[in-house]
């Protein structure tokens, strides 16, 4: 017989769930992997060379270590100076609450306890899910293979309430695509979730020092490929059978690393902010690269960053299309100076600062402009004028078509800047941003699965947002997100029972 050590069937959520009149849809629940059983998996896909590029894997995912090896908890604090060793997550996961601990690593209880969380449907990202992305070319795919399989199995008799995401691997177009096609064909998942962008060598660099003789430099002089922009592959293939397959995208990508967040001692120096930071750099290669343009039913959830960057982004492409769009930015060409005008202006105004010196025409634009607006070798013309091109913007309805709809932005129980998304008076053409609930359960800002609900119905009760903005936020827009790009998500599951029971 199975000893519960506690239980909260009357948690605060589980009181707020009584009241509403509609399911409530968690898109982000972090669960754990119980290490004998993926590692079997992993061991009939590979053998022990597979599992072992697992472990290296796993164990380096955050960590950044020294030339000799050492990672930062092996070094002096003179070491982490002289290597300039980021400061990694530490314990990232729930253990005092040991029920909650088990609940995150054994389905059977996590599907159970779904009344106290207050939730009828969740989204699962296992935690281990985009480990591989880190594997060499050799294991990344069956890598990424095995684990999917091992959650499509771990989940699978709780479908109608639970699903699990697949991890696809985008080092190529190719690569995501045979993966995509084995997740949803073969293991029958339904929602992917992918790394924001792939580091890649710089190749001027890398030419003229070898990573195999250099590795301290390969490892610095790199670039993030975002897929919609610069890119040196073609993604359009990917993203054509993302849409044909219906099938949610969703990310969790970070810039913990980046410049700005590279503190050696400090990790919240280095987390806070970092998920919006990576997101919208993934979010703007999609928009500016033409993606959401080309690809209308394309939907993407940006998580952990909450949903204010995103009303953000939107506000300031508005802004910025209005002063450098392919027309308005000729205000800003030197061609269109009236040189006339300005040297007699000169001459009027400027006795004291020319000092009785007599200007000189053919420099006075230069001279006006001031050292910093240094000419270019030549001057931009044709397309190079229009940032907005790719993406097709004529207008700010554009906009909001190519950034509003297709972008859903994952906002946690307690953030109160969720409150931007629902702000008609702020963002442009009182537009709302897709924010959906978020509840990130499993990591550390979660010490309690009860709880997440229930806090954000206190953003009600305060004020921050409205009831209506409550019910978007944890059902309609993640019932839209998953049903736009596939109508059949929901087939068979709770929700739809629920919505049919109404």
């Amino acid at each position: 017989m199975t000893r519960r050590l506690s239980s909260k069937e009357s948690s605060r959520s589980a009181a707020v769930k009584s009241r509403l009149d509609f399911p409530v849809i968690d898109t982000d629940v972090h669960v754990n992997d119980y290490t004998p059983a993926l590692e079997d998996y992993v061991q009939h896909y590979g053998g022990s060379a597979l599992v072992d590029a697992l472990r290296k894997s796993l164990g380096g995912r955050f960590a950044t270590r020294s030339a000799a090896g050492k990672d930062w908890y092996q070094q002096s604090p003179e070491e982490r100076q002289q290597h300039r060793t980021l400061r990694a997550p530490w314990w990232a996961r729930v253990t005092r609450n040991t029920l909650d601990l088990a609940t995150y690593t054994l389905p059977d209880l996590l599907a159970e306890r779904l009344q106290e969380q207050g939730a009828d449907y969740s989204v699962l990202f296992p935690n281990d899910v985009l480990a591989p992305a880190a594997a060499s070319d050799e294991f990344r795919q069956p890598l990424h293979r095995a684990i999917n399989h091992f959650h499509a199995d771990q989940y699978r008799k709780h479908a109608h309430r639970l699903t699990p995401v697949a991890g696809i691997p985008l080092n190529t177009p190719q690569e995501g695509i045979e993966e995509l096609e084995f997740a949803v064909k073969t293991l029958g998942l339904k929602v992917i979730n992918i790394a924001g962008g792939v580091r890649r060598p710089i190749p001027a660099i890398a030419a003229k020092y070898p990573k195999a003789e250099h590795p301290d430099v390969a490892r610095h002089a790199s670039y993030t490929d975002f897929y919609g922009i610069d890119s040196p592959h073609d993604y359009d293939p990917f993203w054509a059978k993302v849409v044909e397959l219906g099938v949610p995208v969703t990310t969790h990508y970070g810039s913990q690393g980046w410049t700005g967040r590279q503190s050696i001692s400090n990790y919240m120096f280095n987390h806070i902010g970092h998920f919006a930071d990576g997101s919208q750099a993934f979010a703007k290669a999609l928009f500016f690269g033409g993606v959401t343009r080309r690809f209308p039913g394309l939907r993407v959830a940006l998580l952990e960053g909450g949903a204010d960057w995103g009303a953000h982004v939107y506000t300031h492409l508005v802004d910025r299309f209005e002063k450098r769009n392919r027309q308005a930015v000729q205000n800003y060409n030197p061609a269109h100076a009236d040189i006339e005008l300005l040297a007699a202006l000169f001459e009027q105004y400027g006795g004291e600062l020319t000092k009785g010196r007599p200007v000189n025409k053919e420099t006075l634009l230069r001279d006006s402009l001031g050292v910093s607006a240094l000419p270019h070798s030549r001057e931009p013309e044709g397309d190079e004028l229009d940032d907005f091109l790719a993406a097709g913007i004529e207008s700010a309805e554009d906009i909001r078509e190519r950034w509003v709809k297709p972008f859903y932005f994952g906002a946690e129980a307690d953030d109160r800047t969720v409150a931007a998304a629902f702000n008609t008076k702020v963002n442009p053409l009182g537009s709302k941003i897709n924010a959906i609930w978020s509840s990130d359960i499993g990591h550390w800002d979660v010490p309690d699965l009860t709880e997440p609900l229930a806090e954000s119905w206190d953003l009600v009760e305060q004020g921050v947002i409205s009831a209506d903005d409550f019910r978007a936020l944890v059902f309609e827009n993640p019932y839209r997100f998953y049903t736009e790009a596939n109508p059949a998500f929901f087939a068979g599951t709770d929700i739809e029972h629920k919505l049919a029971g109404r």
